[in-house]
């Protein structure tokens, strides 16, 4: 079965930062692969009750240049996409919860480091990755980083129903971003180790249809957060299935980068 798509767009929240810079950038090739538009919003602040009409100047002035700035940093790509920019009143994650029932996916920037992924993460990332209505993206940037661009697209795999959408998803992502994927088998049941024949039964469609991907099995059998905090691997992106969003902050935060572990983001199937 093939992703259904629909001529919408790729959502990216834009409120001034570099990590949603970053997350505009990240999400050109997934608007281009599907030639839709790549809509960028700034959630403008909604004025009290009682309060003078031009207090909120401020704010959309903020909010234009905001938009300005990342709709540059969009073109300087030289990817040729179709842009679209709005300012919408109302508190952030309302306003990209309400936006991704109309998205083929959402995506925001992230800034998240250990111990302080949770607040760094904020809870505007973090109501998208856990209540969007199609698949979100949180794109981790670090510091003096760009777009994440190496290493391997992590891929949860169990048996659970909807499963095969998740690595629909994963493979995709390794084709569009020509990377690796490391498979995370994350079997709980038994005292063994992870039944790679099972893992390998799981993989046999998604492999049979993408040959030039190379696969690689890892055993995760605590779960692909437990796993990514301790690995070595090189991983730039984990695709995950919604039981696992309330563990986004912990994907973040999980990279080390002493082990040049950088770049690592989320994406969360719906």
């Amino acid at each position: 079965m093939e992703l259904a798509e629909s001529p919408t767009w790729i959502v990216v929240g834009i409120d001034g930062s570099d990590a949603a810079i970053n997350a505009a950038r990240w999400a050109v090739p997934e608007a281009r692969a599907r030639d839709i538009p790549l809509r960028l919003v700034y959630a403008v602040a909604p004025l009290p009750p009682g309060a003078p009409p031009g207090d909120g100047d401020l704010d959309v002035e903020y909010g234009e240049t905001s938009l300005r700035a990342a709709c540059s940093a969009v073109h300087a790509m030289g990817l040729p996409v179709k842009l679209e920019t709005d300012l919408v009143v109302g508190p952030p994650n309302r306003v990209l919860i309400s936006e991704s029932r109309s998205a083929t996916m959402v995506c925001v920037g992230s800034m998240g480091l250990g111990r302080l992924a949770r607040r760094m993460l904020g809870s505007t990332a973090e109501n998208v990755a856990q209540r969007a209505l199609c698949p979100a993206a949180v794109i981790r940037t670090t510091r003096g980083a760009t777009a994440p661009d190496s290493g391997s697209i992590a891929v949860v795999v169990d048996d659970s129903a909807n499963n095969d959408l998740v690595l629909e998803h994963g493979f995709r992502e390794a084709e569009l971003r020509d990377a690796p994927i490391l498979a995370l088998g994350v079997w709980r049941w038994g005292f063994g180790e992870i039944p790679y024949s099972q893992l390998e039964h799981r993989l046999g469609r998604w492999v049979t249809q993408h040959p030039h991907i190379h696969v690689r099995p890892a055993a995760a059998r605590e779960g692909a957060a437990e796993f990514l905090s301790d690995t070595q691997e090189s991983v730039q992106l984990v695709v995950i299935g919604q039981a696992d969003a309330g563990k986004v902050a912990k994907m973040i935060g999980a990279v080390d980068p002493h082990f040049g572990h950088r770049g690592l983001s989320v994406l969360v199937v719906r």
